[in-house]
């Protein structure tokens, strides 16, 4: 190896070690690997009796599919989560504010519960609801979440005769 191609290599491999490990990293530090995620994926969500204009108790089933995953370890590739609860609501009314758990079945069997509060916007025949809090239990524990749903709310003349019953859209979940 030329002396300058060495010196390039020493150089680049320093560079590295400034960036990845601090001088004062602890034993903790070392072994915990970088906990980032990213998915996309859908959210499919059925009401039940379908929403009308005038509020009501309606039972709500949410089945969330993330199709493609990456994370910094490169074992989550994918996962999902399904829900059942009850609201008061109707369709002027799709927009309160939450708080609440959500449980992450990842493709590797683990299962991640993200706790958090969440709201909702409508915006140009949407509702975009953002879901934010923290990993509390499983794999990614201690992170920050992040989750945006978009559901198109194409069939709104239904809240005047049958209802709305279901809505699909797409969602992205982000761990840091």
């Amino acid at each position: 190896m030329r002396r300058s191609s060495w010196a390039a290599l020493v150089a680049a491999v320093a560079a590295v070690g400034m960036f990845t490990m601090p001088a004062t990293a602890s034993a903790s530090v070392l072994t915990r690997p970088l906990q980032v995620v990213q998915c996309t994926g859908t959210e499919t969500t059925t009401y039940n009796p379908g929403v009308l204009f005038q509020a009501r108790e309606i039972g709500l089933s949410t089945t969330g599919t993330f199709t493609s995953c990456l994370d910094a370890t490169g074992q989550v590739t994918s996962g999902g989560y399904g829900e059942q609860f009850t609201l008061f609501v109707g369709c002027n009314d799709l927009l309160g504010a939450f708080t609440g758990q959500r449980t992450i079945t990842w493709n590797t069997g683990d299962t991640s519960v993200i706790t958090g509060s969440g709201s909702s916007t409508a915006i140009a025949g949407q509702v975009i609801t953002t879901f934010t809090g923290t990993v509390t239990q499983g794999p990614f524990q201690g992170s920050s979440a992040v989750q945006t749903i978009t559901l198109p709310q194409l069939n709104a003349l239904k809240c005047l005769t049958t209802g709305i019953t279901d809505a699909t859209g797409i969602t992205t979940l982000t761990l840091t």
